[in-house]
């Protein structure tokens, strides 16, 4: 219609000149006429469909750059970036997991084990122990979902537990303790960041928590209403949202929103910005980054009252959540430290039912072993004895 509203217009524009255009030649017949005049039409048509087509081809761009209004997850594959794409059956297996296990609120909690941390009398036993004996912990189980990174885990997984997932990855073995910043625990730690996006996109909000985390109160309360990703401190300020707390990523609330998806993305292609840390480390760069005030992310840091650690305690025993064996390296020591915390909690629990007892006077007796892992050398690997690996 635009063409035809064009010629329209230049045959118009002859009627108006004081005098008319001069007739062709007698000798041209109508053939060459028609072919003339076609030549004409185009000369002044041409020069129009190049700037419509400009005009078109400006206008998607620009709204490719500024439109908020395109879905993210429309764009966005939760497993394009890996390169050990999983099947669709496993996908659906994923699914089913997540369904069964959510809260009403489609909320999940998550852990990763491997081997090493799933054999018996190991991190794993110890982890779900600390449910059992928490208060009120117990009714979290049914909404844990364990992520096995070998098959020797996840078969350990079955027997102890009824929602495991097998993440198992071809070609890589994480069946072996990860030394703290070696190859494998880099690689490790990173995958588990890729999964948890994968998690977000499919609509549910999740805690993940380390499994060298033990449970002691439900941990619901003490999340911040209007935090969209909260993660837990080695060192806290006292204040939740100033940015320079030391962050520890074993133990975060997400919520499964498009802020955060984008979030777990651009922490995860973030690792090729800064090569050679792990997805702590990397999270204290990018929490600076414009891109956090731009997307719009909500940030909110955990207070160590409630969510301690070896590297910060909570000193009450009536608030704390949960305790980390953190600033600790080595499977040997934080089972031998853990299990002792797991005591000191035992005994709390008994003087509160014991009114001659001050409870104020129960303190964790740990760390022990896990004080100074980082100074010494490292023990050497076992290979007939992985889950004594340190």
């Amino acid at each position: 219609m635009g063409l035809e509203t064009q010629t329209n217009m230049v045959a118009s524009g002859h009627q108006h000149q004081k005098s008319p255009p001069p007739s062709p030649p007698p000798e041209l017949n109508n053939n060459n006429h028609n072919l003339l005049f076609n030549r004409f039409k185009l000369r002044f048509q041409t020069p129009k469909a190049v700037i419509i087509f400009a005009m078109v081809a400006l206008s998607c761009l620009l709204l490719y750059h500024s439109s908020p209004s395109v879905p993210f997850r429309v764009l966005y594959n939760p497993f394009a970036a890996t390169k050990h794409r999983p099947s669709s059956k496993k996908v659906d297996e994923l699914k089913s997991i997540l369904k069964e296990a959510a809260t009403s609120s489609n909320t999940i909690i998550i852990t990763t084990i491997n081997d090493a941390w799933a054999e018996p009398n190991s991190m794993f036993d110890l982890f779900l122990e600390s449910f059992k004996i928490g208060n009120e912990t117990q009714r979290f189980i049914k909404h844990l979902v364990v992520i096995a990174l070998d098959q020797k885990a996840y078969t350990r997984c079955l027997k102890l537990h009824s929602h495991c997932y097998n993440l198992s990855t071809h070609g890589v073995d994480f069946s072996e303790e990860a030394y703290f910043m070696a190859p494998d625990y880099l690689k490790m730690m990173w995958r588990r960041i890729d999964f948890l996006r994968t998690i977000l996109d499919l609509g549910y909000n999740f805690i993940f928590t380390d499994a060298d985390i033990m449970w002691f109160r439900d941990p619901f309360p003490h999340f911040n209403k209007d935090g969209d990703f909260q993660i837990a401190c080695d060192y806290y300020t006292g204040n939740p949202i100033n940015l320079n707390n030391l962050p520890n990523g074993g133990f975060t609330y997400v919520k499964s929103n498009e802020k955060t998806i984008k979030f777990y993305k651009f922490w995860f292609d973030s690792r090729l910005t800064y090569p050679g840390l792990h997805d702590q480390d990397v999270f204290n760069k990018i929490k600076f980054d414009p891109f956090i005030r731009h997307n719009g992310l909500q940030i909110r840091f955990l207070d160590t009252t409630f969510f301690g650690g070896f590297c910060e305690p909570s000193r009450d025993f009536d608030k704390v959540c949960t305790m980390h064996a953190n600033c600790c390296v080595g499977l040997e020591n934080k089972v031998h430290d853990i299990k002792i915390m797991l005591q000191d909690w035992r005994k709390y629990r008994q003087v509160l039912g014991n009114q001659t007892v001050m409870v104020r006077s129960i303190s964790w007796t740990v760390p022990k072993l896990c004080r100074g892992s980082f100074q010494r050398p490292r023990a050497p690997k076992k290979k007939e004895d992985v889950g004594s690996k340190s």
